[in-house]
């Protein structure tokens, strides 16, 4: 036992300060956690159980429509925007309770304050001054909007969430993970959507044959897209909000939705006062063990800016643990990791992209297919599906699997845990298929594309 009032004390109860504090205490470590806003953190309460809640809201129309073609009479659709919020926010309050239950039954003390580091051993929460032998900070990202005129007139997720009625018209601004799949979401529940992007290509960090092939589906089902477009400015005419943008045009619309990124939550935490490095987007520079110039001090999760996915998050977490009050052992291998976008269609990707491979590697081969799923030759509905393989030429090893189309993240699944065996081409050709799905695609792929 330390001297202190705690061996951990932990600000923020996302994923990564729940999963840390949750293990400190299993082995035997006193641990408080504080957090001023909610259980859970982004994700269960403003990322990516409320999006995918509402992702799936989005697809039920085109499930209606689908249903023709295999007999069903269409019924009289009606949607109800109350109704999915309301039971979104019922199944986010039900999570946030499991979570405070993890940590009270974990022998965690949890504090419902904001609480600021004073020194490197010292908190100050809810008026109390608390020392720790070590201090976590999990607190998360926050998103922006960038400075423009008429800035305040936008919202960003977190408010996109909480809208108290479903907008006739949206612009969302942006070109990753959140910007496709609010669009998505819009879209597929009858809002008239634009998509806005300054860059060349969506989902720049992926494969590029994505983001392009996503494009096309996405225009295909109604949302508009322009690239290389910014708004300079918004203003309020009436009930409706005018955007001017960059190429001159002006266009009116319900709501303008800012999804350009997110910043570490570092602000006010009075990391200064402990000497904690800082870089200049806020983010907190960490070692291989999560520790921070201040050797009492780490960070984990979106704060440190790394890969920002709460699967992440959780296996940052326990490093912490295992490194302060276990083995120390663990060590979090950024590589293969894959992820999802819940626009529709979907995205899933793990591995390098063609160009990462390019770079990296002397001679890759490039194995791809896009069609028609079988479910869409009776609905008749005009919508693709991307698959694509990377491949070293040399070793045969498959250095990236990538994928557009329905189910995208639960195939995926799968394909991240060969790639984390070394799986090469040979052993994908010779996996018997599963007959008839999409994924079995993956694994009938013979003849790589020419250069």
């Amino acid at each position: 036992m330390s001297g202190y009032d705690y061996d951990l004390f932990t600000i923020g109860a996302g994923s990564g300060g729940v999963r840390a504090s949750r293990m400190a205490a299993g082995m035997g470590a006193r641990v408080a956690v504080a957090e001023e806003r909610y259980m859970g953190g982004t994700c269960v309460n403003a990322g990516c159980i409320p999006k995918k809640l509402l992702a799936y809201a989005g697809h039920y129309g085109e499930d209606f429509e689908d249903a023709v073609g295999f007999g069903w009479q269409r019924p009289v659709q009606s949607f109800d925007w109350p109704t999915l919020i309301a039971n979104k926010d019922k199944e986010i309050l039900r999570l946030n309770g499991i979570y405070e239950r993890l940590l009270a039954n974990a022998g965690v003390t949890v504090m419902r304050a904001r609480a600021h580091v004073v020194d490197a051993h010292t908190v100050e929460c809810d008026g109390k001054r608390i020392t720790a032998q070590h201090i976590l900070v999990a607190t998360g990202g926050w998103p922006f909007v960038p400075e423009i005129p008429g800035k305040e007139l936008a919202i960003t997720s977190n408010e996109a969430f909480h809208l108290p009625t479903l907008p006739k018209s949206a612009i969302v601004v942006g070109g990753g993970y959140i910007a496709v799949e609010f669009a998505s979401i819009f879209n597929g529940l009858g809002v008239e959507t634009t998509l806005s992007y300054r860059g060349d290509c969506l989902l720049k960090v992926f494969d590029e044959d994505l983001g392009v092939f996503l494009a096309t589906e996405m225009t295909k089902k109604g949302v508009r897209i322009a690239l290389r477009s910014h708004i300079d400015r918004i203003e309020r005419r009436g009930d409706r909000l005018a955007c001017a943008f960059s190429d001159g045009n002006i266009v009116e619309t319900d709501v303008v939705m800012y999804a350009t990124g997110r910043a570490p939550h570092t602000q006010g935490l009075g990391l200064e006062n402990a000497g904690v490095h800082m870089a200049a987007n806020g983010s907190i520079p960490v070692d291989e063990h999560f520790q921070t110039n201040v050797p009492s001090i780490y960070a984990v999760g979106d704060v440190i800016h790394r890969v920002q996915l709460t699967p992440v998050a959780l296996a940052e977490g326990m490093v912490v643990a295992d490194r302060l009050f276990g083995a120390g052992k663990r060590s979090v291998d950024y590589r293969n990791v894959a992820t999802a976008v819940f626009s529709n269609p979907n995205v899933a990707t793990v591995g390098l992209s063609e160009a990462q491979a390019r770079r990296e590697y002397a001679e890759v081969e490039i194995y791809k297919t896009n069609f028609t799923a079988l479910k869409h030759r009776l609905s008749e509905r005009d919508e693709g599906t991307l698959m694509k393989i990377v491949v070293d030429k040399a070793t045969d090893r498959v250095l990236g699997v990538h994928m557009v189309g329905a189910e995208a993240g639960e195939i995926m699944q799968g394909f991240a845990v060969a790639l984390n065996c070394g799986a090469t081409k040979r052993q994908f050709d010779a996996t018997i298929g599963i007959h008839p799905t999409a994924a079995e695609e993956f694994v009938t792929m013979r003849e790589p594309v020419k250069s």
